[in-house]
């Protein structure tokens, strides 16, 4: 397990001070910092299907190669980065990166991007539209990082490889391993390796207005919802039919938001929405598939359940219910089993006996027999 020291700040100061704000160098975040994997792991995962790889190489011109990977001679032995994103999702040891980082919401934390580079190795003075933190495994980077500056003019360097016009560097220094730099939205930086290097990237979700509105409307479509329809039974005669009145204008946008402002609505929206995966999952489900009737015996046998690497999950309370939302999925239970929700959610794993006070309860059992067949939740 690693322990995160952010300098002289406790976790609320940080996020008072710099959290969407100003971009910080951490120090030693994580002392006598060890690889989770290496090189040659990472290698492996390019090369699977279903796992989003690029190689990135700058060698006079800017190129960019999607995997997966057959082999690696468009990995130079410099000016080379390879690329892996939710590495989380397939391997245990690299995940744990991201526990220290769960004083943020769960909800926000995306996944964990790792990368190989050789010497001089880089994406380029880019910027993100989401919070990073820059964990330097085995090797040297040498990092400059700007202040947060929307204007920054963007242009593609290459085909899927969005760069920004030079900054100037508020920090500009060489990681060594366990070092870290927390990066705000829209901070330039830029990185490239002294020696061969891996670095980790805990990325966090920000959607935006077209994204939640775009996906509010696909929820709409998918459930036959937002039929109510415009109507106007005060209609009167108008000096100009070609004007659209103020009133009328009020009254689209009140259709508009009547659709919103259903909670129901909303809520399922949202919570299926945030815990949709971005990225497939290393998932193993139970086959033959249990039933409510047996999950007590399966949960007896076993004393822990470990999440999934990668899943999302998390809950909304409500007076009567506690709704829990898993890879785009709602249950919802009595508000007596929060506790229990609250453990699954909160904890990546937990011992079954936090269970066995909600397993009288028939809907409970179901639920928990549908997570566990479809491998949200597995034991060893």
């Amino acid at each position: 397990m690693y322990s995160l020291t952010i300098n002289e700040l406790t976790k609320e100061q940080f996020l008072q001070h710099y959290w969407q704000k100003k971009p910080l160098l951490i120090k030693a975040g994580f002392t006598d910092f060890n690889d989770p994997l290496s090189p040659e792991e990472l290698a492996g995962l390019a090369m699977e299907e279903g796992i989003e790889s690029r190689i990135v190489t700058n060698d006079g011109s800017w190129q960019c190669l999607n995997g997966p990977f057959e082999d690696f001679s468009a990995l130079g032995e410099s000016d080379s980065t390879l690329l892996v994103q939710a590495v989380d999702h397939w391997h245990p040891e690299a995940s744990q990166l991201l526990e220290p980082f769960r004083f943020i919401p769960n909800w926000r934390i995306d996944d964990l991007m790792v990368s190989y580079s050789t010497p001089g190795g880089g994406v380029g003075p880019h910027l993100d539209q989401y919070d990073v933190f820059i964990i330097q495994g085995q090797g040297q980077r040498h990092w400059r990082v700007g202040e947060v500056n929307k204007n920054l003019r963007q242009f593609s360097a290459n085909k899927g490889l969005l760069q920004v016009d030079p900054f100037e560097a508020v920090i500009d220094v060489q990681l060594e391993p366990g070092d870290i730099l927390y990066i705000p939205p829209n901070a330039p930086h830029e990185g490239y390796a002294v020696a061969p290097s891996l670095n980790y990237s805990v990325g966090f979700r920000a959607p935006n207005q077209v994204d939640l509105m775009s996906a509010f409307a696909d929820h709409l479509i998918d459930h036959d919802l937002g039929q109510h329809r415009y109507g106007d039974p005060e209609l009167a005669i108008r000096s100009s039919q070609g004007q659209l009145q103020t009133h009328e204008l009020d009254n689209l946008r009140a259709l508009m938001h009547q659709v919103i402002d259903d909670d129901k609505v909303f809520l399922r929206f949202i919570g299926e929405t945030l815990s949709q995966p971005k990225h497939d999952k290393d998932l193993l489900p139970v086959e033959p598939a249990m039933c409510a009737d047996t999950i007590c015996d399966y949960v007896s046998d076993y004393p822990h359940l470990y999440k999934a690497g990668g899943l999302r999950a998390l809950y909304i309370t409500r007076d009567n219910a506690v709704i829990l939302f898993v890879e785009g999925h709602s249950f919802s239970l009595p508000i007596e089993h929060l506790g229990v929700i609250r453990a699954l959610c909160d904890q990546q794993s937990i011992c079954t006996s936090v269970l066995e006070p909600a397993l009288n309860c028939l809907l409970f059992r179901q639920t928990l027999s549908t997570l566990i067949n479809e491998g949200y939740w597995y034991s060893e």
